[in-house]
């Protein structure tokens, strides 16, 4: 299908980077993005014929020779370039879109997505996955861009997929074999414009799919079950108040009746890593995986990197680094998890979303302390909430801050509530940032 054609990719970052490369040689590209690149990036796409332009204005290189527009996944529908192209009727997609032409039409897809507990399903499925079979790979919004690695796939294979509703938008022919959507909440909505559009848009992890189709959906969550009322996919659930497929109760997890995972020998804690587990078994379920290999992964999981990740004891104060928590949704989700007095590090990218849903949540946080784009709105939600309040410029302060009005016995959780692209890349710098910050705290503070 990619073969001689004018393709125009719209960004750069990693994705655009492996679509290129994946599609050079055979087809007339072009590469764009706002920012320059790295130069070794640049000679290597180069040798495969890509051109790559800067420009803070695309769409004047997009003309009606072009055959496809493949967008970054962080842009949105209404971006100058996207609009020009379907004027022209040129087709947008992303690069799983494209990778998925590349498949081998054996390999089995597991897909997973919702609006909180996507990366950690995700892990631990494909952690027991490859345990127990061979072949087995992981690519998506986690991992290596799918068109990155497509060709190293071989025949029979699993792949495991955490997918974003950012790549979703842009999917028609691509398909799973089997989907978990793990709930849905409105997160988002600065990119979709309506949570109806959200919704649509995660929907979208079912398209294609027959009754011989597997769809994991959560039965506790009333927007997943409204959702998926029409999919012909043959549908399981889990939950943790009523029987299903998989389920929580007296402390144990239950697949079809029988004990899988008692939860007080776990590392991770809490009603939604429960949620996550259920899903998990599920999926492996569907391929007879043996319960003593689940219990193996499952009971020696530490949980995922910048999501309610322990960072380390300093000076008797825990510090959580949950960057990964972009959204109000994932925020309170951390502070259920909080047990000991809280110090709470707030803010970064403005969505204009609310934060007054975390305020039933906010019992054990003792003090605020908020950076960034939304430190004001942040601040002015505490003053008429009656939540302690400090404001400063930026995370390495706000992690300071916090530690000098901390004592022994708090927790200190960076669990921002906002996207990290005001003053980051992505959220894993912002993580990474917060723990480097509470290392050096620890170094300069030996004697405390």
């Amino acid at each position: 299908m990619y073969k001689n054609k004018k393709i125009f990719v719209l960004g750069m970052a990693r994705s655009g980077f492996e679509v290129a490369k994946l599609l050079g040689d055979g087809n007339d590209i072009l590469i764009t993005d706002i920012k320059e690149q790295d130069k070794k990036n640049i000679r290597e796409l180069e040798k495969r014929k890509v051109s790559f332009v800067k420009s803070d204005k695309p769409e004047k290189l997009l003309d009606e020779s072009f055959d496809y527009l493949i967008k970054n996944p962080g842009i949105k529908y209404n971006h100058p370039c996207v609009l020009k192209a379907r004027e022209l009727n040129i087709p947008v997609i992303n690069e799983v879109e494209v990778a998925f032409d590349y498949l081998d039409k054996s390999t089995t897809i597991i897909g997973i997505t919702g609006s909180n507990g996507k990366t950690t399903t995700t892990t631990m499925i494909y952690e027991i996955m490859k345990k127990a079979l061979n072949n087995v790979y992981l690519a998506g919004n986690m991992g290596i861009p799918l068109s990155g690695m497509v060709r190293d796939i071989k025949p029979n294979s699993y792949l495991v997929m955490e997918i974003s509703d950012h790549q979703l938008c842009d999917m028609y022919k691509f398909k799973t074999n089997v989907s978990v959507l793990t709930n849905i909440s409105p997160v988002h909505l600065d990119f979709h414009d309506s949570y109806e559009k959200y919704k649509a848009t995660k929907k979208k992890i079912f398209n294609n799919h027959t009754h011989n189709d597997l769809a994991i959906i959560n039965y506790d969550n009333e927007e997943a079950m409204n959702l998926t009322k029409d999919i012909p996919s043959t549908k399981v659930f889990f939950s943790t108040k009523s029987n299903a497929e998989a389920y929580f109760k007296d402390n144990k997890i239950f697949y079809k009746n029988e004990e899988i995972i008692d939860v007080n020998k776990l590392i991770i804690k809490g009603k939604h890593n429960y949620e996550n587990i259920m899903a998990a078994i599920l999926v492996c379920k569907k391929f007879n995986i043996d319960n003593s290999i689940i219990q193996d992964v499952i009971y020696s999981f530490k949980g995922v990197e910048h999501r309610i990740e322990f960072v380390d004891n300093i000076c008797g104060r825990d510090f959580y680094n949950d960057s990964k928590s972009t959204n109000v949704e994932s925020t309170k989700i951390a502070l259920q998890a909080m047990t000991a007095p809280t110090v709470l590090l707030l803010g970064g990218l403005d969505r204009g979303h609310s934060f007054d849903e975390l305020i039933p949540f906010m019992k054990k946080v003792k003090l605020v302390v908020c950076y960034g784009e939304t430190k004001k709105r942040i601040k002015d939600f505490c003053e008429t909430n009656n939540f302690n309040c400090l404001v400063t410029d930026n995370l390495e302060s706000a992690t300071n801050m916090a530690f000098v009005n901390s004592e022994k016995g708090d927790a200190i959780l960076l669990s921002p509530a906002c996207a990290s692209w005001d003053q980051f890349e992505c959220f894993e710098d912002r993580g990474n940032l917060f723990k480097n910050t509470a290392k050096r705290i620890g170094e300069d503070n030996e004697s405390i």
